[in-house]
C-alpha cells in the first residue's frame, strides 16, 4: 500500500473540460479504492464540478488552461486542487447577483466543510491561484 498516490491532467479552459475533469477524478477514485456508491463520491464529484467549472468561468479568457492534482497521502487525506493562470481569486457575489451564479465557492466551502476538510486558495507560481479541497480519506489504498 502505497503512502502517497498522485495524479495530474492539464485541460483546456473550455466548458467540455469540466466533465473530462469530473470524470478523471471519479475514475481515478475508483482506481484508488474508492467505490462508485459511496457517499463521498457525490461530494468529491460535485466539488470538482465547481473547482473546474470556476476555472473556465472566472478567468475571462486570461487562463488557457488549468491543472487538477488529486493525492492521497498515507490513506489519510484527500488533496484536489485545480490552479489556473488567472490572478483574481474567488469571490462571494452579492446576493442580488447569485441568482444564476456565483454560488460556486460557497458550495465548495460547505461540502468540504461538510466532508470535515478545508478549502484553501494560495497562489501559483505563474500569478494565478490554487483553489483546493482537503477532504479525510476513510477508504483503504488498494
Amino acid at each position: 500500500m502505497a503512502d502517497l498516490q498522485e495524479a495530474t491532467v492539464t485541460l483546456p479552459s473550455e466548458p467540455a473540460s469540466v466533465t473530462t475533469a469530473r470524470r478523471y477524478v471519479c475514475a481515478l477514485l475508483g482506481e484508488w479504492g474508492l467505490p462508485p456508491e459511496a457517499p463521498a463520491v457525490d461530494s468529491v464529484r460535485l466539488i470538482v464540478s465547481e473547482l473546474a467549472t470556476n476555472a473556465v468561468l472566472h478567468t475571462s479568457g486570461q487562463s488557457p488552461t488549468f491543472t487538477v492534482d488529486v493525492r492521497l497521502e498515507r490513506s489519510e487525506e484527500l488533496y484536489i486542487g485545480v490552479t489556473d493562470s488567472h490572478p483574481r481569486w474567488p469571490q462571494r457575489l452579492p446576493a442580488a447577483v447569485q441568482q444564476d451564479n456565483g454560488r460556486g465557492i460557497m458550495i465548495i466551502r460547505h461540502l468540504t466543510a461538510e466532508s470535515g476538510g478545508r478549502l484553501q486558495v494560495r497562489p501559483a507560481e505563474d500569478g494565478g491561484k490554487t483553489v483546493s479541497i482537503t477532504i479525510p480519506w476513510a477508504v483503504p489504498v488498494r
